[in-house]
């Protein structure tokens, strides 16, 4: 029984306001982590396409022929790239460059963590092919 003068909640009106709280944590954390996954996917393959890109304009700009490092592509003067991505992790994936000669590359993004960072391995070869393995 309250009094006239008291103020505040109830222990019952506290805990329906917690279970609302949990009920709405519960419906919208999976699909935040979703969210997540699909904008790490994204970026992996923009990375790859990035790197695609500044191969195939350094193989125009070179008679056919594409770098045989990553070196290349970051020290040239201006650089086709501004940043080295070979052998780093970014936002979830690790970026690879198994392929590096003057005939063909290839360029590989794996999940750090299956499942949770990323779903797929990304793949691009010579002439931008991008491939996906589950």
């Amino acid at each position: 029984m309250r009094r006239k003068n008291q103020k505040g909640f109830t222990l019952v009106e506290i805990m329906i306001v917690v279970a609302i709280i949990a009920l709405l944590a519960a419906i919208a954390i999976p699909n935040l982590l979703r969210a997540r996954l699909s904008a790490n996917e994204a970026l992996a393959q923009g990375t790859l396409r990035t790197l695609s890109t500044a191969a195939e304009t350094f193989a125009t700009a070179n008679n056919g022929n594409y770098p045989v490092g990553e070196a290349a592509l970051t020290g040239a003067t201006p650089p086709y790239i501004n940043q080295a991505y070979c052998g780093t992790t970014s936002s979830g994936y690790v970026f690879s460059c198994p392929t590096m000669t003057a005939g063909a590359y290839s360029f590989i993004a794996t999940p750090v963590t299956d499942g949770t960072t990323g779903t797929s391995i990304y793949t691009m070869r010579t002439g931008g092919v991008l491939t996906s393995a589950p």
